[in-house]
């Protein structure tokens, strides 16, 4: 049974489900650990985080006051220094095991938004010990995959769409983060062995750990590169494998996607032009993963396609992807949720009102304007499936004035799924 309880509260003998307040504030890499140390525990009593998460079946439950501590444990923990006086409103704030906690959808969004931070600050420090010359700590970097993979599994979406927001100058750093949460999403999907999961995480947080190798000028340039700089980059598949290869704990699979994520299934790709099954399923999956991530993301020398229009851009390079994989990519994303706004070539904005099991990018859609110039006129509502209609783009109901957007979307929501009842 989990319970919520106050820093100060806490106890030796404690199992640490997880932490609230700000994850990337909290003083442990990872969370589910019982508390054994007296460093340990003046750690979080020293820490910013308001509150912590414990589970009462794995260790020690709170005492009646300020709890005890557990037969074999010392109750002697050094002093915490003193704190601010907490407001009026705290203090007379209900008991910890009534107090409110967010809304399922707002708790993941929070959760994903701090482990985005953290995730950030430690790939920063894992790149500048590589540039050291220092191995990869790969124990550490397997505690982030793993808070990583729940995030996933809590809510694929949160994580996802928070590590494609990122600057220009921090891409580097969260390009590796979003593509390990995509390459865990799309293992998910693929149905792959639940054992081989999270070493594919790991394949995709050190994917491209052989970039430490090359200069700032060149990743930061705003313009194009020339042949020579190209020629630099290009080097970082061998260098990153070389790096992994000295350090102890990394898996196989994450050697391989370091080493051959930048091939291409029609051999266009480098460093080797390896073709077909040459290339493991693991590397093309990473390949598709680090594209779409790239081509959506911000960068010094172009902004950020939509991710409709990448996975257009990816699905007319034909031979350069599996597409067997792209096709189940594209659907463990979800490329156009039910009730997104989009215009089709037909000149109707419309909504999507359901997917299609057999392609994710021609969903069935509900039209209900006709636009020209920027302007709307209401038309009879339809059911039109995008197989037949293309869909140009996304649309921002606010670029047309839907005040009332909510109320339409979910008018044609509804109206869509009697629709289907009565079809049924």
């Amino acid at each position: 049974m989990l319970k919520h309880i106050r820093t100060d509260q806490v106890t030796l003998g404690m199992y640490i489900d997880s932490f609230d307040g700000s994850w990337f504030d909290h003083p442990f890499w990872r969370t589910g650990f019982l508390l054994t140390a007296d460093r340990d525990l003046a750690k979080i009593r020293d820490s910013s985080v308001t509150a912590v998460v414990i589970d009462v079946e794995k260790g020690a439950d709170v005492g009646p006051e300020t709890g005890s501590a557990p037969r074999g444990h010392s109750s002697q923990a050094p002093a915490k220094p003193a704190s601010p006086p907490m407001p009026a409103k705290a203090r007379t704030a209900e008991p910890a095991s009534a107090v409110q906690r967010p809304s399922g959808q707002e708790q993941d969004y929070e959760h994903a938004s701090q482990l985005v931070l953290r995730s950030k600050r430690e790939v920063k420090r894992m790149f500048a010990e590589v540039r050291l010359g220092r191995a990869v700590d790969a124990e550490r970097v397997g505690a982030l995959v793993d808070d990583i993979a729940h995030s996933v599994v809590r809510n694929p979406s949160a994580l996802i769409n928070l590590a494609r927001l990122k600057s220009k100058d921090e891409y580097t750093y969260m390009h590796s983060v979003a593509v390990c949460a995509l390459m865990i999403n799309l293992a998910r999907h693929l149905k792959l062995d639940e054992k081989l999961i999270r070493d594919i995480g790991m394949a995709g947080m050190l994917h491209d750990v052989g970039k430490t190798t090359v200069p700032d000028t060149i990743l930061r340039k705003a313009g194009p590169l020339t042949d020579s700089e190209f020629e630099v980059v290009k080097r970082h598949t061998e260098r990153g494998y070389r790096v992994l290869q000295r350090s102890n704990g990394v898996p196989d699979i994450a050697l391989d996607v370091s080493r051959h994520h930048h091939e291409r299934v029609d051999g266009s790709g480098y460093p080797f032009g390896l073709k077909g099954n040459d290339i493991s399923i693991y590397s093309r999956m990473a390949a598709i993963c680090d594209v779409y991530d790239a081509t959506t993301s911000d960068r010094p020398y172009k902004n950020a396609w939509k991710p409709p229009e990448a996975l257009a851009q990816m699905r007319l390079c034909e031979g350069q992807f599996d597409e067997d994989i792209l096709s189940v990519f594209i659907q463990s994303i979800g490329i156009y949720p039910v009730g997104t706004l989009v215009r089709l070539n037909s000149g109707l904005l419309a909504i999507v009102v359901e997917e299609r099991d057999d392609d994710f990018t021609c969903p069935v859609v509900s039209s209900f304007f006709r636009v020209s110039d920027r302007r709307r006129t209401i038309v009879q509502t339809r059911r039109v499936d995008a197989v037949f209609e293309r869909i140009l783009c996304a649309e921002d109901p606010a670029d047309w004035g839907f005040d009332d957007w909510e109320t339409l979307r979910d008018t044609a929501l509804t109206q869509a799924s009697r629709t289907t009842h009565r079809a049924a």
